[in-house]
């Protein structure tokens, strides 16, 4: 064959790879290196090893292979769609004294930014179970389903051969120090798909499983914290809420003489947590936390339930450390290992508030996150440690009207005589000749109809009815202080709780690898771009044959080849 012969059939090869991979950037980007996908049929040719490959696909196309990191932290900001981000970006500004559109949030200044498909295997618009498991596991999943692949909600049978491996327990199979943080319970569905297997997020200690789901062999999300570490240590950072979850009926709470556990099978996990980290320390307040900084491995767990919401920490007894604070803290343990590190941050209660339609707490504990990103962008390098901001999903939050430069984001709108801009700076007002909020929300329990709990008009959080009125057309506002912490926006639609949004949300990255992530992208492609652009999480994904000639993670790896024993045949 000629010279001329063979770079015809090399190109023509390339090309046919490149039409292969469904979905996938032509390989043109710096390391860049095409994966062929087959084509499917949607949604019923969508196997687990196919939603593998072609995020791996997408991720190799796009120059992931090319990083160089040692340390990884994912933010989770829970909730935290654009609208929640914009917002937030405003509210901190004017927080400052300053007009806050010109603000920018910490990871806003971050170089590379892409958007985020977030459907479920089974719901457009999805649930935070399902979305984290994309995430963690590089697979797309049902609603509700918490580190394994599609199958049965509540069927515990059907998903004990769909366990997913989790970027954080490869990595810790790897050698690498792992941590979570969380304001949620650590059981709860973000930081669950981190670590544990389930057909059902609710599961989260032994008295929520089902008699059937525990003859099945299904075990509750709280001890598969636990037990996570058959695949190295376990997680060497666990910080969040939910003490309830560990501890047993029998044990009193240390901060609520009225509180007690939640578990009825006698095993206390804080107890059993201390046995196996001997040197380790658990912790339950901030001062705790602070005396706590040169432990091996951390333990806390800071409220019985989640954690309190930002405005809320300083009414905290015993004292709460911000997100902010459990971030460096975190970051501090783990960085002391020499193989480097992966960490996840949730800021959980973003989602909470935009649920209970109160955009105020939504939008401080953004800020919360903010700060936290910052501090994390301060303790490490962006030449060794990868650091991505994304959220699993959105919500209804809605930023609408004309409202002048510098209206405050929580107020009423104020503008100069709507899109056409003619006249004065006065309040605007609908068709009614009412004023209404420039935020929000399609649907929620800001609905202002009287309610087995409110009567008609504006709500005040907290809020939670179980049987609505119709609205006899909406309340006036004139006299109503709509920048208080506790007003509820108005929602168009009157649910019990506000639900999620189906659109994208955003990713913003810096450091080794963030140059490949771009564009619009499957949400299961980001633990692509993690672990390839991580040599060390590469490298044991390689040595475990999930590779391709090029070294590209392709196949879908079995969770049990990476746990110790596998390692020590």
């Amino acid at each position: 064959m000629s010279r001329s012969t063979s770079l015809v059939a090399a190109i023509a090869t390339t090309l046919l790879l490149g039409a292969c991979a469904t979905g996938t950037p032509a390989a043109t980007a710096p390391g860049a290196v095409a994966v062929d996908v087959p084509a499917v049929a949607h949604p019923a040719g969508e196997t687990p090893q196919w939603w593998y490959r072609s995020g791996a696909a997408r991720a190799a196309g796009s120059g992931a292979m090319d990083g160089k990191a040692k340390n990884v932290i994912l933010f989770l900001g829970d909730g935290m769609s654009l609208t929640t981000v914009a917002a937030a970006r405003i509210f901190e500004g004017q927080r400052n004294g300053n007009p806050g559109e010109e603000n920018l949030l910490s990871w806003e200044r971050f170089p590379a930014t892409a958007f985020s498909k977030t459907y479920n295997t089974d719901s457009q618009t999805p649930d935070s179970a399902g979305t984290m498991t994309a995430i963690t596991t590089g697979v797309k999943t049902h609603m509700g389903a918490i580190g394994v692949s599609a199958g049965t909600r509540n069927d515990c049978a059907d998903s004990l051969n769909k366990g997913l491996l989790t970027w954080l327990q490869l990595a810790d199979s790897a050698h690498m120090a792992t941590g979570i943080v969380s304001t949620a319970r650590l059981t709860h569905a973000t930081p669950a798909a981190t670590y544990a297997h389930s057909p059902e997020r609710n599961w989260e200690n032994d008295t929520d499983l089902p008699d059937a789901a525990k003859a099945a062999g299904c075990t509750d999300i709280a001890q598969q914290l636990l037990s996570t570490a058959r695949y190295g240590r376990g997680p060497l950072v666990a910080l969040g809420g939910g003490r309830g979850e560990f501890t047993t009926v029998e044990e009193r709470d240390p901060e609520y003489d009225d509180k007690v556990g939640q578990r009825l099978d006698g095993r206390s996990l804080v107890t059993e947590w201390q046995q196996a980290h001997p040197q380790g320390a658990y912790v339950w307040n901030a001062k705790q936390l602070q005396a706590a900084r040169n432990a091996p491995a951390l333990l806390g767990l800071f409220e019985p339930d989640h954690m309190r919401y930002e405005i809320e920490r300083k009414d905290d007894p015993s004292g709460e450390p911000s997100l902010a604070e459990l971030t460096k803290a975190a970051i501090s343990t783990l960085s002391r290992h020499k193989e480097g590190y992966v960490l996840m941050v949730e800021g959980a209660r973003i989602d909470h508030a935009n649920h209970s339609g109160n955009a105020y707490r939504a939008l401080s504990d953004t800020v919360a996150l903010s700060d936290a990103v910052r501090a994390a962008v301060e303790a490490t390098s962006d030449q060794d440690t990868l650091i991505i901001v994304t959220a699993d999903h959105s919500h209804t939050l809605n930023f609408v009207g004309y409202p002048a430069r510098g209206n405050p984001i929580l107020g009423k709108v104020k503008d100069k005589g709507g899109e056409d801009g003619v006249g004065g700076l006065d309040v605007a007002r609908d068709g009614l000749g009412l004023p209404y909020t420039t935020l929000s929300y399609a649907n929620g329990p800001g609905y202002t109809g009287a309610t087995n709990q409110q009567p008609a008009g504006p709500k005040v959080y907290p809020h939670n009815p179980s049987s609505f009125d119709p609205a006899a057309g909406r309340p006036d506002l004139s006299h109503v202080d709509t920048e208080h912490p506790d007003y509820m926006q108005e929602a168009l639609v009157p649910t019990k709780s506000e639900t999620h949004g189906g659109e994208d949300v955003g990713i913003w990255a810096r450091g080794p690898g963030s140059k490949a992530i771009r564009g619009t992208m499957e949400q299961n492609t980001i633990y692509h771009m993690i672990v390839q652009a991580t040599p060390r999480l590469r490298q044991r994904l390689c040595e475990a044959g999930t590779c391709d000639a090029h070294g590209v993670p392709v196949d879908l790896p079995t969770p049990k080849a990476f746990e110790r024993k596998a390692d020590a045949n």
